[in-house]
């Protein structure tokens, strides 16, 4: 019966890589991303993040809906007072507002899945952007830093 679905033109295949297929890149320190998906034409863009014990990611603010999953560790936004654990699901609207921080008392590495929608407005003190980071500027630094390690342009799907 699957051999007869699979057949069929107008039945699109399901895409799979392998953890080993995405190699982990540095974002900053005691930050790595794996690129999953990126769609530049719909501002969709599934990454998911390794952080060292300690680290604060730059306040931003989210142009479209964020889907988090927490797979090891744990980690919060500094402006709320719940805590990420693993097994935790997170959906944050569009406009939120916040700074990702792990706690330097984490004894593991933190492991978060995302799905991001539109951009994250990164934001100095005084709440203005400084700079943006979409799913095409997400492709281009997981392209340039993959590169840079020799490991080539991985077949990150919608690319």
């Amino acid at each position: 019966m699957a051999t007869a679905f699979a057949s069929l033109p107008s039945i699109p295949a399901a895409l799979h890589r392998a953890e080993k297929d995405l190699p982990f890149v540095e974002y900053q320190e005691g930050v790595v991303f794996q690129l999953l998906q990126a769609d530049v034409e719909a501002g969709l863009w599934v990454i998911r993040v390794r952080f060292q014990p300690g680290v604060t990611i730059q306040r931003h603010k989210h142009t479209g809906e964020v889907f988090a999953f927490t797979i090891k560790g744990s980690w919060n936004y500094l402006e709320y007072p719940e805590v990420n654990t693993a097994g935790s699901y997170l959906f944050e609207p569009a406009g939120s507002v916040h700074t990702l921080h792990v706690p330097a008392s984490n004894s593991e590495v933190t492991d978060v899945w995302f799905a991001i929608r539109g951009a994250n407005l990164n934001l100095d003190e005084s709440g203005n952007v400084e700079s943006v980071l979409d799913a095409g500027a997400v492709l281009e630094i997981y392209f340039a830093r993959c590169e840079a390690s020799g490991q080539g342009r991985p077949d990150v799907i919608g690319t």
